[in-house]
């Protein structure tokens, strides 16, 4: 099975478009009607879906550092500096850890593109 991703709300449309073009499994906050929620809202909704958050925003390493010190598990994070690649970068690492990671292999865990 391979990893299904949550999209955070600051995450370029075309990174989504790409992906679903090559057959993964994406879902943004908007479409999930949760982009007003806090990131610990996204956090939490993404781990109830069993999907891996995608991110840009730096506030969700602190968040996924707090959850991880206290115990309280999440699906896994994906993060990258919004000018650390490009969009086609970010989509082939994306898939590339979409095709190669199994869940379980990402639970509490963050995995920083670009791999």
């Amino acid at each position: 099975m391979s990893l299904r991703f949550l999209f955070d709300h600051h995450v370029p449309m075309a990174i989504t478009a790409g992906l679903r073009l090559r057959g993964i499994d994406v879902l943004t906050s908007a479409e999930d009607g949760i982009a007003e929620l806090d990131d610990d809202g996204v956090l939490q909704r993404a781990t109830e879906l069993q999907q891996v958050v995608f991110t840009q925003d730096d506030d969700f390493l602190v968040l996924a550092d707090r959850w991880k010190s206290s115990s309280r598990e999440f699906a896994g994070l994906v993060y990258t500096h919004q000018l650390a690649v490009t969009i086609g970068a970010a989509i082939r690492d994306l898939e590339v850890a979409a095709r190669v990671l199994e869940p379980p292999e990402m639970r509490n865990e963050v995995l920083f593109l670009p791999i």
